[in-house]
């Protein structure tokens, strides 16, 4: 016999909590007993939760209920982990219609639920259904969510039972007996679009062979140009030209959209995902954090694409936090009262003028500062962020004879083909793309292994600047399908390398 059948007035109703994109356990406790009428909410609840109050009082009235003139204490346990957001609101719904007698409890212990009510007692969405719905499913149990997100909920718990009600009043009426909620069939993939085509670039040779190689091996690009030049373009069409993500990457990506409450329409992101922050985006708005720790453009381009436009125009500090994910491909807030951490594996793809006016090398707009107002535009980009850029591509627009009778260049199918290949022959021998891989397990001939010490020499290059030189080298090679780091794999790498 369980305690809540013990204690008609105790009642427990199962919910979450979110840390980063993790569901933790959260166990709502109402209990009704005699005394002064009170309504007491602890649990180490923030505003939102707190005012759930106010919120479940007048969705049981809109109801034609009232609560009793009792002494009611809801516990949210465990109770030294934070508590956010609205979603608590139905948990602590039902947890009382359970204590008045209304709803059975027994009925009620093989679900989890989250929502939160509106004053009608309708059910309004909220964030991370799917991080709830995967919870939910490692304890073995249902879930209670919002109508609207009932396919976001069955991606993940389809070998349990999802309830998805409109209002609180008809998930009432279908554990009384009275109804049944309607259900849908298992969710639909959203249908790929694979966005604008590289068909539509004429010319920029080596800036599409730039980012057929960032395709094929994940790794960060640099475009280096004139204003209207085509760079934006470029980079716009890099998603368009990866491959679709696997299952694994999609429930990551996805959760992380969940948890920000951008998942549309309940439809995984089954492809890379593209953001493109303005360059006056803060420090939280691009890496993550603010009241309640919300992911960043980082963890949102988890598995996709990060553009920055107009890269010099970041401040200073936004860049250099760039440098952590970019190596250990996760992003950790740190608050007083906690650490949470984002996956952001995602690939930089930049753009910025050769100086501010744009017009460096051009002897008829130069400005007066030339050359040393490029100099000092790039200097805004420091040597460790620009050492973490593995290819430097320099993009000059096409002369205007050749802007109108260019031909169209190859399509983003025939280009994503060969970079699903050499993507393929990467997970095959290592688990991972060569962005990712230690150099060690490359196979180079001997020239190629001279070819780069020399360089390294030359060039000055750190031991991550040799790295990230040799992982482009190999996805040269896997592009062209050798097995074997050749001296001509290198020098192509070479001129990508930032002089």
């Amino acid at each position: 016999m369980t305690s809540a059948a013990l204690h008609p007035t105790l009642a427990r109703v199962q919910s979450f909590a979110f840390s980063g994109i993790e569901a933790i356990p959260v166990t709502v406790e109402v209990q009704i007993s005699s005394g002064l009428p009170a309504f007491l909410l602890v649990g180490l609840a923030d505003k939102a939760v707190g005012e759930a109050k106010e919120r479940v009082k007048a969705a049981l009235t809109a109801m034609g209920l009232a609560l009793p003139p009792k002494r009611i204490l809801i516990n949210l346990t465990p109770a030294d982990l934070l508590k956010e957001g609205a979603h608590f609101d139905l948990p602590i719904a039902l947890g009382l219609l359970i204590a008045m007698g209304l709803l059975d409890v027994e009925a009620l212990s093989e679900y989890a639920a989250l929502g939160e009510l509106s004053l009608d007692g309708r059910l309004n969405p909220v964030h991370g259904v799917l991080s709830a719905s995967l919870g939910a499913a490692e304890q073995e149990l249902g879930l209670i969510c919002p109508a609207s997100q009932e396919r976001e909920a069955r991606w993940t718990n389809y070998a349990h039972d999802v309830l998805a009600p409109e209002t609180l009043i008809a998930l009432m009426a279908h554990f009384r007996g009275e109804q049944v909620l309607p259900t849908t069939t298992a969710p639909e993939h959203h249908p790929k679009e694979y966005g604008p085509d590289f068909a539509d670039i004429k010319g920029m040779t080596i800036g599409r062979r730039a980012l057929e190689i960032a395709a094929a091996g994940g790794h960060s690009a640099l475009l280096n140009g004139p204003p209207g030049g085509g760079k934006s373009m470029l980079a716009s069409r890099l998603p368009s030209i990866l491959p679709d993500l696997t299952a694994e990457e999609t429930l990551e990506a996805s959760r992380i959209h969940s948890i920000s409450g951008m998942l549309e329409n309940g439809h995984l992101i089954v492809r890379p995902p593209y953001r493109a922050p303005h360059h006056s985006a803060s420090l939280a708005a691009l890496i993550g954090g603010g009241a309640k720790a919300r992911p960043g453009e980082v963890s949102l381009a988890h598995h996709g694409v990060l553009f920055l436009d107009e890269l010099p125009e970041f401040a200073r500090n936004s860049l250099e936090a760039l440098r952590q994910p970019l190596e250990t491909g996760n992003v950790t807030i740190s608050r007083v009262a906690r650490h949470t951490t984002y996956p952001a594996r995602f690939q930089l793809i930049a753009a910025m003028n050769p100086c501010r006016c744009g017009h460096l090398g051009d002897p008829e707009q130069n400005c007066r500062k030339a050359p040393r107002c490029g100099d000092d535009y790039a200097g805004r980009i420091s040597g460790p962020m620009l050492d973490r850029i593995d290819l430097y591509v320099t993009i000059d627009p096409l002369p205007p004879n050749l802007m109108t009778r260019a031909p169209c260049g190859e399509n983003s199918a025939a280009i994503r083909a060969r970079v699903i290949t050499a993507r393929h022959q990467q997970y095959a021998r290592q688990g991972a793309a060569n962005a990712h891989t230690n150099p060690d397990l490359f196979v180079m001939d001997d020239d190629a292994r001279s070819v780069i010490e020399h360089a390294a020499l030359r060039l000055k290059l750190s031991n991550r600047g040799m790295t990230r030189l040799m992982r482009v080298s190999r996805t040269i090679a896997d592009l062209e399908g050798t097995t074997e780091v050749q001296r001509h794999h290198v020098t192509e790498a070479l001129s990508f390398r930032r002089r």
